[in-house]
């Protein structure tokens, strides 16, 4: 099960609003809005992903990650390693 299960409705609805996002910048473009304006909302939009995204890391590392580390092993380790991983791409990104 996903760490996010709980709070499945909620990141959808997270999700949605930032596809609105997306689509809001589609009609900027489409209707030649200043580039300053639409790049304003390129960064409320990655803002709100960014956001969205480490929510889910939090839920991840509370639930997946913590369950591994009380079974402790090789599990463990795998988790620790896949949550540097993901920490790592959303750092770089």
């Amino acid at each position: 099960m996903a760490g996010y299960a709980p709070h499945k409705d909620s990141v959808v609805r997270r999700l949605r609003r930032i596809e609105g996002q997306v689509r809001g910048l589609q009609r900027m473009v489409e209707q030649d809005t200043y580039c300053i304006d639409v790049l304003t909302q390129v960064s409320a939009t990655t803002s709100a992903l960014q956001s969205c995204a480490l929510a889910l890391l939090d839920e991840h590392l509370n639930c997946c990650v913590s369950d591994a580390l009380e079974q402790g092993g090789e599990r463990a380790e795998a988790k620790v390693s896949e949550a540097s991983a993901a920490i790592a791409r959303l750092v770089r990104a």
